[in-house]
């Protein structure tokens, strides 16, 4: 009988797919302030696993830039400089309004009607002020236009970069006190309607990169 390696190793696989996408939420939705630091062994303890899987999960979310290791081996999530800030603002701009206009010709009502519902839970959330729950309805509403774009490898790239700018993205709405939802969300859905690609960019456009200046000024 031949036994296929792979069955040995799923076990260890799935705890590290389990903390590294649980992780993986909890940065880009800001739940992690900028700096706080985690270990291995915090890591194991919560998730009950083994230091393996803790330390695969942290591997990966280090490549994508979501946590910094430093030379003593410290864990924790980036403190952005100004500069950093406005280079991750800048890559918004790039990928998110070519994604938004790729996305365009494919914008039927049921889309726009989807937007304008998770733009009502936006407005929930600040209504509240509940940071992480705006911030993950915010994404969800750039992640379900951006869907309709067929983009996947430019979407890939836009989250990527969510995920890094996670815990800057909490002390920034901290910073602005938010009492109503984007106005840009609004210029989007409307641009959306009226199949008009230039306002639709310059909406984006807006949207994605104001607050960050704030914090990059």
């Amino acid at each position: 009988m031949i036994t296929s390696g792979r069955s040995a190793q799923d076990p260890s696989s799935s705890a590290h797919d389990r903390v590294y996408r649980t992780l993986r939420a909890r940065i880009m939705y800001g739940r992690l302030s900028p700096g706080e630091a985690l270990t291995l062994r915090g890591i194991g303890k919560e998730f009950d696993v083994s230091m393996t899987p803790a330390r695969e999960a942290v591997r990966r979310l280090v490549a994508e830039g979501a946590l910094f290791l430093s030379n003593s081996g410290r864990v924790s999530t980036p403190e952005l400089t100004p500069e950093r800030i406005e280079e991750l603002a800048a890559l918004r701009a790039l990928i998110e309004v070519e994604l938004a206009s790729r996305a365009l010709p494919r914008a039927h009502m049921a889309l726009i009607d989807r937007l304008t519902a998770i733009n009502g839970n936006v407005a929930e959330a600040v209504a509240r002020r509940d940071a992480v729950s705006y911030i993950q309805s915010n994404l969800e509403f750039h992640r379900t236009l951006y869907l309709r774009a067929q983009a996947p490898a430019m979407l890939a790239m836009a989250e990527t970069v969510w995920l890094q700018l996670g815990p800057t993205m909490r002390a920034l709405y901290g910073r602005l006190r938010k009492t109503e939802p984007p106005h840009y969300h609004r210029l989007i859905i409307a641009a959306l309607r009226a199949g008009d690609e230039p306002g639709l960019r310059l909406a984006v456009r807006s949207d994605v990169t104001q607050g960050l200046r704030l914090l990059a000024g």
